[in-house]
C-alpha cells in the first residue's frame, strides 16, 4: 500500500528498510553459491557473467538500504537506481553462454555457429546496458527537470523494448535446437531436458521484468499525465519488489539450482554423439569459408537459405573422433572435463 512521507525525500512513499535488507541477503547468498559452483566446476568461461551481475545487483540493494536511511540523498539514489537497472542485461549475459556451450555440445543441431551466436547476444547485451545506465541515470539525477527526466525515461523504454525483443528471440534458438534434438531422437538426454527447461524458465522471468519496468517507464517517464498505472507505479513500493527483485532473485537462484556446470561439459570440443550415450572429443565448429567471407557474413546466412551450410559436419565421422573415456575421479587438471550424464570426470588428453 502507498504510505506517506514524512520528511523531504526523492521517493513518493517513505522506503521500506527491511525489504532491500532481505533482497540484499538473498541476491548475497546467491552471488557466494555462484562463485563457489564456478570454482567448483571450473564454469567461469560460460557462467561469468552471473557472479558479475551478482556482485552489480547485490551492491544495488546495499545502496537501496542506504538510500532508504537517507531518502534525501541524491548520490544514494542514483546508485542503486542504476545497479539495480543495470544487473539484468549483465545476468543475461550467462544465458546467452549457456546457449552457445549447448550448442557446441550439440553441433548436428545447431542453427548458427555457436560462438558468433553468443558473441552477438553479447553486443547486443552491451548496448542494452549502456542504454539502460544512461536512461536510469538521467531519470535519478533529474527528479525536477522534466524534459530530462522525459528524454531518460525514453531511453530506459527503448532499452527495456530491445531486452524483451532479445529475449524473445534467444528463446526461439532455444527451441529450435531443443525441438531439432526432439525430433531427431526418441528421447531427450536428461541433462538437454534440463539445460532447456531452465532456459525457458529464465527467459520467462525477464521477459515479466521487461514487460513490467516498461509499462512503468511508458507511464512514469514518458507520459505528461499521471494515470492510475503512473500513480500505482510512483506511490507504492510493492512494485519494485514484485516485478524486480522477486523474479531477478528467481533467476539468479535457478541457474545455482540448475547449474550448467553439472549438466554441460567443461570443455566446449566434447559434443554428445547422435546415440545419445556416447561423448566425444570433436574438433569444435569448423567454417570452411574465408575469413572474407565469414566476416561479411558471421552466421552464413546465405549458406542456411541455399540449403548447404559452409560449417564441416565432424560428427558425421564419429570414427574419427576418440570416446571420452571415464576416467580417474580423483584426478583433476585442465584437460579433463566434467560429463553430467556419466556424473564422473572423464580423460579428454588424447585427441586424433
Amino acid at each position: 500500500m502507498a504510505t506517506s512521507v514524512s520528511e523531504p525525500s526523492l521517493y513518493q512513499y517513505s522506503p521500506s528498510h527491511v525489504l532491500p535488507s532481505v533482497f540484499a541477503g538473498l541476491a548475497g547468498i546467491s552471488l557466494v553459491l555462484h562463485v563457489y559452483q564456478n570454482f567448483h566446476f571450473g564454469f567461469w568461461r560460460v557462467t561469468f557473467f552471473m557472479s558479475w551481475g551478482g556482485l552489480v545487483f547485490t551492491g544495488g540493494w546495499i545502496m537501496r538500504i542506504l538510500s532508504s536511511y537517507s531518502p534525501q540523498n541524491l548520490n544514494y539514489y542514483i546508485s542503486q537506481n542504476v545497479l539495480i537497472l543495470a544487473a539484468q542485461p549483465i545476468f543475461s549475459g550467462t544465458q546467452y553462454a549457456i546457449l552457445s556451450r549447448l550448442m557446441h555440445h550439440l553441433p548436428m543441431y545447431a542453427p548458427l555457429h555457436p560462438h558468433r551466436v553468443m558473441i552477438f547476444f553479447v553486443y547486443i547485451g552491451a548496448a542494452i546496458e549502456s542504454l539502460t545506465v544512461a536512461g536510469a541515470s538521467m531519470v535519478a539525477a533529474n527528479p525536477e527537470d522534466m524534459d530530462k527526466r522525459a528524454r531518460g525515461g525514453l531511453l530506459l523504454s527503448i532499452a527495456l523494448a530491445l531486452q524483451g525483443a532479445v529475449e524473445c528471440f534467444f528463446v526461439f534458438l532455444v527451441a529450435l535446437v531443443h525441438c531439432r534434438c526432439a525430433k531427431a531422437q526418441r528421447s531427450i538426454p536428461r541433462n538437454i531436458q534440463s539445460i532447456c527447461i531452465m532456459l525457458y524458465g529464465t527467459s520467462t522471468l525477464v521477459l515479466i521484468r521487461c514487460i513490467c519496468r516498461a509499462i512503468e517507464s511508458f507511464s512514469t517517464e514518458t507520459s505528461t499525465t499521471c494515470n492510475v498505472v503512473c500513480r500505482t507505479v510512483l506511490y507504492n513500493e510493492w512494485y519494485l519488489y514484485a516485478f524486480e527483485a522477486a523474479p531477478i532473485v528467481l533467476y539468479t537462484l535457478w541457474l545455482n539450482i540448475v547449474h550448467p556446470g553439472f549438466f554441460l561439459p567443461r570443455q566446449r570440443c566434447v559434443y554428445l554423439d547422435v546415440d545419445r550415450k556416447t561423448q566425444r572429443m570433436g574438433p569444435g565448429w569448423i567454417d570452411r569459408r574465408s575469413r572474407l567471407a565469414t566476416f561479411l557474413d558471421p552466421f552464413d546466412v546465405s549458406g542456411i537459405l541455399n540449403g548447404q551450410p559452409s560449417h564441416e559436419k565432424f560428427w558425421e565421422r564419429p570414427e574419427d573422433w576418440p570416446v571420452v573415456e571415464v576416467g580417474n575421479t580423483s584426478q583433476r587438471s585442465s584437460k579433463r572435463a566434467y560429463i553430467p550424464l556419466l556424473q564422473h570426470e572423464v580423460d579428454v588428453s588424447s585427441k586424433p
